[in-house]
């Protein structure tokens, strides 16, 4: 797996853009300079997270949510499995 976070992602399993794999490996968002854990939605390349408007919820029990537009910086939180497994171990 890539260490780059792929450039649109979505936290609702029916979205197109959700990917459950990278979701378990924990993805942090950077948008106007500020981290955010309340992101649904994002896209580097056109520069937009989506966010959930309070707890407002539409008729098929989504949360309602906003479209704002910045610079938006993604990364893994946690390291992909077996990316330290070349590294030498200094244990002996």
């Amino acid at each position: 797996m890539s260490d780059t976070p792929p450039d649109h992602l979505s936290t609702n399993p029916k979205s197109p853009h959700f990917n459950m794999e990278v979701l378990q490996r924990g993805i942090g968002i950077r948008f106007k300079g500020r981290e955010r854990k309340d992101v649904e939605e994002y896209s580097i390349s056109e520069g937009w997270i989506r966010v959930a408007a309070g707890k407002t919820r539409d008729r098929h029990g989504n949360p309602l949510t906003i479209k704002l537009t910045g610079p938006v910086e993604a990364w893994f939180e946690n390291p992909a499995e077996g990316a330290d497994e070349g590294e030498p171990s200094d244990a002996e």
